[in-house]
């Protein structure tokens, strides 16, 4: 939903709602479905490595669970906060009907997220061809085909992008028509998709500002009870489910403690890096990583006061250059904006890894691919016509193939894993959950161990990669080194039932059974409800002869199992 990057008639002299002189036309001919079908086939060739791939890091979490597979599961999804791990109910609506559709098996869920992404395509071409922007469908091309996009469209978790994306722009397109006519349906009709979009992600909650910045730049000006006035609720959703949102990923995803303390200061400096950032990858797709090295933020430091000074630097300028036209500013505003929820002013859960990820920049980027469009289009006109294609077909081939490869690094998750580690030697994560895969294979225990130690050598109070250290090094025999790591877990973090769980059993081995009682006790009287926390607990009473105490505690975890229909 971008400005093209073509002088502009003044405000002062341009009338309201003209378009550019040298613009496509608004509608939408027949001729466009032969495009429309070139698209979709060119998505799925550039993506054919993805939808071959299998389920990767927390596809489990949006993957619909068992317990959400019934219609009193889809119930659940829309009315029992806590259901689902964020509170996107549409979205987790949409993936329930594909497990109806598709069980467990991934390549279905891939299929989708293709098709998604190419109908966003399409739908961003239409809508840059309603306000009669140069090039709209090269734009669609660009969006499609651009390598930035591959980590939403073949990670299974970021269908929630390309799903809101398309109601995005579909409430946009909608809107476009309510304010060309003023026809109540037209707007009921806009702000029902709106809030689908909100219900699939709230990040597109950035779409009334975005509407005010086109209607900006298409008139010069913006009017209160014409632009303004009916995008109020609009603006109240938004605030309201963006809140919402923020609240949820400290006390559901634990975005909160040491790792998210920033200062205000340090969250501004982090504000124009990011920026900066996500425009030199649009521009220069090359080195693209899952899991991007996390940034140190210093005040003290000189170079980091460049970022945001020079983007304030850049806003100045093109704000002055908006007499001659209002694209370049436009652009940026609706770049920028588009990115506010992740630039680093509320916390987002992913912050542990790394302030930046190619996903963040989904639904930003399409100003940027209106304005290359744009740009491309205008500079191509002066050359004859096979001139024009051969260009624009070397520019998406490369565009294609860049996605390609890197939708290959999705094909399984050891592949994916491996990938991002030599991408980002410094990415502890990823040495972690590449060491779970490898721990199932008595071959590579030895190298599971070295990883789960490498991660730790990165990010020392990682207390999941010292409980899964320590549930291999009991496993292997090696009880009283797994007793140091597990003891490290409980004083990092004294709540965390598993880790006195994991302790319990690596006390026992040692020969430690008076320690273990006490390490399953403190499981069991955190985790009240799991019967075989219980059973643990009873099972040390057991090794040391309290047989009545351990009747107890079996006796309780058999209650809880009848309460819970399990069998005992």
């Amino acid at each position: 939903m971008l400005p093209p990057p073509q002088r502009l008639t003044p405000a002062s002299s341009m009338p309201e709602g003209t378009p550019p002189a040298d613009a496509a036309p608004s509608h939408t001919s027949k001729s466009s479905w032969w495009l429309v079908a070139t698209l979709f086939a060119c998505t799925l060739i550039a993506y054919l490595p993805a939808l071959r791939a299998g389920f990767t890091w927390n596809d489990a979490d949006y993957v619909t669970s068992p317990e959400l597979r019934s219609l009193h599961g889809l119930w659940r999804i829309w009315f029992d906060l806590g259901s689902t791990q964020q509170y996107y109910p549409l979205l987790h609506s949409a993936f329930w009907v594909q497990h109806q559709l598709f069980g467990d098996e991934p390549s279905g869920y891939h299929i989708a997220n293709v098709l998604l992404h190419a109908s966003a395509a399409c739908l961003f071409a239409l809508f840059l061809r309603r306000l009669a922007v140069p090039g709209a469908w090269l734009a669609g091309f660009l969006f499609a085909l651009h390598p930035v996009c591959v980590e939403s469209v073949a990670w299974i978790t970021e269908q929630k992008n390309t799903l809101s994306l398309v109601f995005y722009l579909a409430a946009g397109l909608a809107y476009l028509s309510f304010d060309e006519q003023r026809k109540g349906k037209q707007y009921a009709l806009a702000l029902a998709l709106f809030i689908c979009a909100l219900l699939s992600k709230t990040t597109t909650g950035t779409l009334p500002a975005g509407l005010l910045v086109v209607f900006w730049w298409k008139r010069g000006r913006i009017e209160w009870r014409r632009d303004v006035l009916p995008l109020l609720p609009w603006f109240a959703l938004a605030t309201g489910m963006g809140l919402f949102s923020a609240s949820l990923e400290r006390t559901q995803l634990g975005a909160v403690g040491d790792d998210f303390a920033l200062t205000f200061t340090q969250r501004s400096l982090l504000a124009g890096r990011i920026v900066w950032f996500y425009l030199y990858k649009f521009f220069w797709p090359t080195d693209l990583i899952f899991i991007y090295p996390r940034w140190v933020v210093d005040p003290s430091s000189i170079a980091q006061w460049l970022f945001p000074l020079g983007l304030l630097a850049l806003v100045a300028a093109l704000w002055a250059w908006r007499g001659r036209s209002r694209t370049p500013i436009a652009t940026l505003l609706l770049f920028a904006g588009s990115l506010f929820p992740v630039l680093g002013f509320f916390n987002v859960f992913g912050f542990l890894y790394s302030y930046v990820a190619d996903h963040w920049q989904y639904l930003p980027c399409i100003a940027l691919a209106a304005f290359a469009a744009a740009g491309i289009s205008t500079g191509l006109a002066r050359f004859a016509p096979p001139v024009r294609w051969t260009a624009m077909i070397v520019l998406l081939a490369t565009l294609g193939t860049l996605s390609w490869r890197q939708s290959r690094m999705y094909e399984d998750r050891e592949t994916f894993y491996r990938t991002t580690i030599e991408r980002n030697p410094e990415c502890w994560m990823a040495y972690n959950n590449l060491a779970r895969l490898l721990v199932g294979d008595p071959a590579h225990v030895t190298e599971a161990i070295i990883l789960f130690e490498k991660s730790l050598e990165l990010h020392p109070t990682n207390t999941v990669a010292l409980c899964n250290l320590g549930i291999v090094l009991v496993q292997t025999g090696r009880a009283g080194e797994a007793v140091v790591r597990l003891q490290e877990a409980v004083r990092l973090d004294p709540r965390d039932s598993q880790a006195q769980n994991i302790l319990g059993f690596a006390l026992a081995q040692s020969g430690r059974l008076k320690e273990a009682k006490e390490a399953f006790g403190r499981a069991a009287q955190m985790t009240p409800n799991v019967p075989e926390m219980h059973d643990n607990w009873g099972m040390a009473c057991q090794a040391l002869g309290e047989e009545a105490e351990a009747q107890q505690h079996f006796a309780e975890a058999a209650r809880l199992r009848a309460e819970a229909g399990l069998p005992r």
